[in-house]
């Protein structure tokens, strides 16, 4: 009895070795492949904009428009093609305005950075950007997402340079996200190095691009090319410290002159409604 227990348990054993070594394996191929067939992918496709050099690093700047008002297209947190997620909104609004988007370093056109992934870097690389663009205030700041707080912090480390802010969806500044582990960010970034990423994307993940909704083909097409290669050590601190930077927005006092509008989803609304009960 004892005996064929132990020769079952040696089985079990050996058979979870074998689909251990099986995902090992198909890990390593998968990779190899990946590194040789799409690791230059990116490289044929053109920036929209103009790559400025911030602090040593490249940053794309796209814009389009000449009217007297400019506003400032900042990403939500981990787009991976900023300037083409915001293509048909931009060519709408530059028939009336001026209109900016900024490629944080990590996404995009712009390169990777080691600086931290703080408000006060956020802040002043945007700063700089439009400025060697030629680009000058007052601005109207039109965030995604986590740039809802990089613009609340610019807005109150610098009011005289934002008339006004237009907050898309964005992370709300009264409460804190929820704490993601640093490996499942890791995980991530290794499913993406093995091509397991590009596989669920292609499979699983529906395109938001699409042109009945105003996208060109290039820009589906260079979309789903970047959300490939869209983890990157970057994006991971980006994300690492959000909490951070909202707890240090929640501490500062936001300018009354700057006036805001917030654009949210029905499904958020619960949410803001927790916000502005805390913050009222």
């Amino acid at each position: 009895m004892v005996k064929a227990r132990q020769k079952r348990g040696k089985k079990i054993m050996m058979l979870i070795a074998f689909i251990i070594s099986v995902i090992v394996m198909l890990n390593i191929i998968g990779f190899v492949v990946n590194k040789a067939i799409f690791s230059n992918e990116l490289e044929s496709i053109k920036p929209y904009g103009q790559l400025v050099n911030v602090h040593g690093r490249n940053m794309h700047v796209y814009s389009m428009g000449e009217g007297e008002i400019t506003i400032v297209l900042l990403p939500g947190s981990s787009v991976p093609l900023p300037s083409a997620d915001f293509g048909p909104l931009m060519r709408e609004l530059s028939k009336q305005f001026t209109v900016v988007c900024i490629e944080y370093f990590g996404v995009g056109f712009s390169d990777e950075t080691d600086t931290p992934r703080t408000n006060d870097n956020y802040t002043e690389e945007i700063r700089t950007a439009l400025t060697l663009a030629g680009f000058s205030p007052p601005y109207v700041l039109m965030p995604h997402s986590a740039s809802g707080i990089y613009s609340e912090y610019y807005a109150s480390k610098y009011p005289q340079e934002i008339s006004s802010i237009i907050m898309l969806d964005t992370t709300s500044s009264a409460i804190k996200e929820t704490n993601v582990p640093e490996f499942v960010y890791k995980l991530s970034k290794l499913q993406q190095a093995t091509g397991f990423n590009r596989i669920i994307n292609a499979l699983v993940v529906p395109s938001l691009l699409k042109e009945s909704n105003g996208y060109t083909k290039q820009e589906i097409n260079d979309y789903a090319r970047f959300l490939n290669h869209s983890f990157n050590n970057t994006i991971i601190d980006q994300n690492l410290r959000l909490n951070d930077n909202i707890v240090e927005v929640m501490g500062m006092n936001f300018p009354d002159e700057v006036s805001v509008l917030k654009i949210v989803q029905l499904a958020q609304l619960s949410k803001l409604e927790k916000s502005i009960k805390r913050i009222i």
